[in-house]
């Protein structure tokens, strides 16, 4: 759009603008004065609930000066503090998730995404697990300091990209980065972590409202600050050049903005922990009225009103939550366990509105050369040398150290009692992370393959997600079920969200952008999921959660690996059987059909695969990030995109990856131990990135 056009008045009558204005004036406020009502009636709902017997009528005789005792303390200092933080985080959350989105001219970018949320809360956590505290103001910070730096890395590492999905991904991956090491501090430091991890899923309890005396003035001086600058994103929503001609300083405006956003959004973190999504959506729920209420695209309108529908959606979840289970098993669930339930769906239904990038742009990143082909044979060999050696070392090295014949020995049977009780813990863990990692490398060559999505992996597409959720079912309800039973329900949950992901992406050709965005929606969902599960039926025993979260080979004897061996043997084999229909149907949909393939069964069967390696992998060892997208993309750089040699070559790398993960989980703090899945995901997020970057549009 041209200066010209912006300029330029229509012929019509000079009174149309001034008769347009009321009607503008009059649906913003009639679309205020909804939200206001909803807030009040929440806000009596959220006061009128509780473990103590006060009642509305109680309430409102509280407010018109009566004295109760004992019940007018729960209210004074509980409920209020309470209801006053639930207003104060919706705010901060719906107003920064606003000017996020208008900045990044992105309908999915939000506090969370953009791993604000996730930098906060790891810098908390470390505070918490060092003793670090900060002068003057604390927790928060500590926490703007580490939400700034989390979002100053993805914006570096994503580039100018603004206005793509591909910022909201590289978000997603240092979110996920971040996690996995809050994750294992969590589990390093159980003392100093008391009551994080609920804590870390955003609850709104409070002691009093000292924190609320300092968050909430600040917070509405940044909301002012932002209607302040309102005109600016008003134009700058015309795009860059335009915004530059009319004389704002998009660059400027934008490091601005997103200074002040990341201040509300860790002030809410410090306060109440990472309430998910909420930052997404509150204002989407806004920008979807902008067609039937003129005026609202203006930013005076829609900072304030997405502030206001912030509040709406965390007292409304928060007073649904208790509705839904009773307020005495509410105290325990965090509130960020509904708003992420929430949110994961919003993402999915906006990811299916969003213009998706072609099939044939993904298929072209899997197009690589090979710089071994020539010597397919030889290299192979030479992996198998490494991975030999790898696993040598890791059978050797550990809290306790051994020389190569003592290995012999034991070997032979001729060990001594020392050295047979460690390697008899020792070696089971080396052949779960060997299997699982090579489960894992062939589930995201066949995904990708299937897909023509160089992103997809089973973590980051919510298969694995999904798996969790059916293995914590097991481990909570049925504790002495086998592992065949734990086996079938990660199964059973990997499938349900391989369904569902794949089936929405179907839609649209499984376009690379729409089937990440909405398998991480998943991936959220049942993460909220698991951690419901957990504090609703045992609140104190959070690390058996975080066990399927992080990944971890810890405790695992060959009788729990059982299942996951006979998939290995049974469905790596089948994936290769099928590696020339694997060839087809990574080039295009037209010419396996040309060639008499059905795309459909082929596609089915070898999703299948995915999902049920994914499955026994998950309930094997939990969770392992990346190692399902790393492998298969060195495979195809070693040895070409020929699926009869990327499929043994990915399973070998993948092993390799997740064993060297785990020695060196096991031994860089012994006798504490990292998770495996905190090191895959140190390597995989800056391949996931790099990825990214090279995949990007031109």
């Amino acid at each position: 759009m041209s200066i010209g056009t912006l300029t330029r008045r229509p012929a019509g009558p000079a009174t149309a603008p001034p008769a347009e204005a009321p009607a503008s004036a009059g649906r913003l406020a009639a679309l205020a004065a909804v939200l206001l009502a909803a807030l009040a009636l929440l806000s009596a709902a959220h006061l009128a609930q509780g473990t103590a017997a006060v009642g509305l009528g109680d309430l409102v005789s509280w407010l018109l000066g009566r004295d109760f005792g004992l019940e007018t303390a729960v209210v004074v200092e509980s409920r209020i503090p309470r209801l006053v933080a639930g207003l104060t985080v919706g705010a901060a959350l719906g107003a920064a998730g606003c000017v996020l989105q208008s900045i990044s001219r992105n309908p999915v970018a939000s506090p969370d995404v953009l791993a604000v949320n996730n930098g906060a809360h790891l810098a908390l956590v470390v505070g918490a697990a060092t003793g670090l505290s900060l002068p003057y103001f604390g927790d928060v910070a500590l926490a703007f300091g580490g939400g700034l730096v989390a979002a100053a890395v993805v914006l570096l590492l994503t580039g100018n990209e603004y206005g793509t999905v591909r910022l909201v991904l590289g978000g997603t991956a240092v979110s996920l980065a971040l996690s996995s090491v809050t994750t294992s501090l969590l589990i390093l430091y159980p003392t100093e972590g008391t009551g994080l991890y609920a804590w870390a899923s955003g609850s709104l309890s409070q002691n009093g409202l000292g924190t609320m005396r300092l968050m909430a003035p600040a917070i509405l001086a940044c909301i002012a600050v932002l209607l302040l600058l309102g005109r600016r994103l008003d134009v700058m929503a015309l795009g860059d050049d335009e915004a530059r001609s009319l004389g704002v300083p998009v660059r400027g405006t934008q490091f601005g903005v997103l200074l002040v956003a990341v201040l509300m959004s860790t002030a809410a973190v410090a306060a109440t922990g990472p309430i998910g999504f909420v930052g997404l959506a509150a204002p989407a729920v806004i920008r979807l009225l902008v067609p039937v209420v003129p005026g609202l695209h203006r930013h005076r309108a829609l900072i304030p009103l997405s502030a206001l529908s912030g509040m709406v959606i965390i007292l409304g979840a928060d007073v649904l939550l208790r509705a839904a289970i009773g307020a005495q098993s509410a105290v325990r669930v965090p509130t960020g366990v509904v708003t992420s339930l929430l949110g994961g769906a919003l993402m999915i239904g906006l990811a299916m509105r969003l213009r998706a990038t072609p099939i044939g742009g993904a298929s072209e990143a899997l197009e690589v050369r090979g710089t071994g082909a020539r010597h397919r044979g030889l290299l192979t060999g030479a992996i198998v040398a490494v991975l030999a050696g790898v696993l040598v070392t890791a059978a050797l090295v550990g809290d306790r150290s051994f020389l190569f014949g003592d290995l012999v020995m034991w070997a032979r049977g001729e060990a001594g009692p020392l050295v047979s009780t460690v390697m008899g813990t020792r070696v089971p863990r080396l052949v779960a992370a060997l299997l699982a990692g090579a489960a894992l490398a062939v589930a995201g060559t066949t995904i990708q393959a299937v897909t023509r999505n160089p992103l997809a992996d089973p973590s980051i597409v919510g298969v694995a997600g999904g798996a969790s959720v059916g293995a914590v079912v097991v481990v909570t309800y049925v504790p002495l079920a086998g592992f065949w039973a734990l086996t079938g329900a990660a199964g059973l949950g990997a499938a349900v969200a391989a369904g569902i992901v794949f089936s929405l992406s179907a839609r649209g050709g499984f376009a690379s952008d729409r089937l990440v965005l909405v398998g991480v929606g998943i991936s959220y969902m049942t993460t909220a999921v698991v951690t419901l599960l957990v504090v609703t039926t045992d609140p104190f025993n959070a690390t058996k959660a975080l066990t399927w979260l992080s990944g971890s080979t810890y405790g695992r004897t060959y009788e729990h690996l059982l299942p996951l061996a006979v998939s290995c043997l049974v469905v790596i084999p089948l994936a290769w059987a099928a590696h020339r229909r694997l060839d087809l149907i990574s080039l295009d949909e037209d010419t396996p059909r040309l060639l008499g393939l059905s795309v459909p069964r082929t596609r089915l069967l070898l999703l299948g695969c995915g999902v049920v390696l994914t499955g026994t992998a998950v309930a094997a060892i939990g969770m392992i990030g990346f190692a399902g997208l790393v492998a298969p993309h060195a495979a195809r750089t070693l040895v070409g995109r020929r699926h009869r040699w990327v499929i043994p070559v990915a399973a070998l790398l993948g092993g390799t990856l997740v064993v060297l993960a785990d020695l060196v989980g096991r031994t860089v703090i012994a006798p504490d131990q990292l998770p495996a899945g905190l090191l895959t995901a140190v390597i995989g997020t800056p391949y996931f990135l790099w990825l990214l970057h090279r995949t990007r549009a031109v």
